[in-house]
């Protein structure tokens, strides 16, 4: 083996060397964040016509039914060619309408409420610049870029907000999230939002959310629960996900799949606790897919929170992931999977398998 050949067979100088997300540091400006308030490239093109409820499940249908009435229902004060609401109480204001004032999903990961979710802002008789679609993560992550006050101001001109992955993790989260929808919802604003947790039970296990259960009823108060019954469409009738590739094979595809990423996987969780959460988006801008050598269990709960953002991020954007080492399933651990974070686990390893399915086009091991 020459001297410009790495122990995979590769010579760097004869095929471009691969992408690492490791040695990017994102910097996003706040205003980004607003702007990318919209469906992920995944969900870009999804409708209600799209959906395909499974007939064992009768709930996905009269699901889609209840959303499109919802959709078509919000034409009022922020509609385009209607006059919004005063933010500071100059002027008349439109009443709010009583009772809740949005809808929320719930149900297991894999049953479509991301995209139902999508299709409610597709539908919705507004301009983009009147609706926002973001991930529970994403809307705290604005509140720290803009500050409480201006984000108000922000989204209260707003017909629609659409929040996706609905989970309360902290109580200054509970707060927070309790104080900015009830502004919205008196500025005229109508909600979406999916989650695995129906919204009296946000917080359970992860905090005393006994202490918080005012605002937690509050939060509850502005939705009316729509529950979507089902298995994983991911799973459904689809073969198990790859088995993990050699470390030699995950390295040869990085180098030969233009735009491709090649780290080794403890060094990306390391460097994820670097970038916070709200960058996980940028840190993944370009890239054709990502290749991980050495994947293994995660060590503790805060590393796995944060690979759970990484790979909404990824599964959002179709990035397929190519990886050697554990398979997917075995990242978290048994009582991980058993705590309070149970949902949001068996949400990533459903969609990084999808990924992993994705990605198994870009080698093929060899024949026996």
């Amino acid at each position: 083996m020459s001297s410009s050949t790495t122990a995979s067979g590769i010579d760097p100088i004869a095929e471009a060397a691969p992408l690492s997300l490791c040695a990017r540091e994102p910097r996003v400006p706040a205003d980004r964040l607003v702007a990318e308030m919209v469906p992920p490239p995944r969900f870009d093109s999804v409708r209600f016509a799209t959906y395909i409820p499974d007939p064992n499940q009768p709930s996905q249908t009269e699901a889609v039914g209840v959303l499109e009435a919802f959709a078509a229902g919000l034409g009022g004060a922020h509609a385009v060619g209607a006059p919004r609401r005063k933010l500071f109480g100059f002027g008349k204001a439109p009443k709010t309408p009583a009772g809740p004032r949005g809808v929320y999903l719930d149900g297991g990961y894999g049953v479509g409420k991301t995209h139902l979710l999508a299709s409610v802002w597709h539908a919705t008789p507004a301009e983009p610049a009147l609706k926002a679609f973001g991930t529970f993560v994403e809307l705290t992550n604005l509140v720290g870029a803009l500050g409480f006050q201006k984000t108000v101001q922000t989204l209260s001109g707003h017909r629609l907000l659409c929040i996706d992955e609905f989970e309360l993790d902290d109580p200054g989260d509970t707060v927070l999230v309790s104080t900015l929808l009830g502004k919205l919802v008196d500025a005229g604003v109508a909600l979406a939002a999916t989650s695995n947790t129906l919204p009296g039970k946000l917080g359970e296990g992860r905090f005393a959310s006994a202490d918080f259960l005012r605002e937690i009823q509050g939060l509850s108060a502005h939705f009316r629960p729509l529950r979507i019954d089902g298995e994983d469409y991911r799973h459904r009738g689809l073969p198990e996900a790859p088995s993990p590739f050699s470390e030699e094979q995950v390295t040869k595809a990085a180098y030969a799949t233009e735009g491709a990423s090649l780290d080794d996987f403890p060094h990306l969780l390391e460097h994820l606790a670097r970038v916070h959460p709200s960058r996980y988006g940028a840190l993944t801008d370009g890239i054709g897919a990502v290749c991980l050598t050495d994947v293994r269990p995660v060590p503790d709960q805060s590393t796995a929170l944060r690979l759970v953002v990484l790979a909404d991020r990824l599964y959002d954007r179709e990035v397929p992931v190519l990886a050697s080492g554990e398979p997917f399933d075995q990242l978290f651990s048994e009582e991980m999977l058993n705590g309070g974070y149970r949902k949001k686990y068996f949400r990533a390893i459903s969609r990084l398998t999808a990924l992993a399915r994705d990605a198994k086009g870009l080698v093929e091991k060899p024949k026996d």
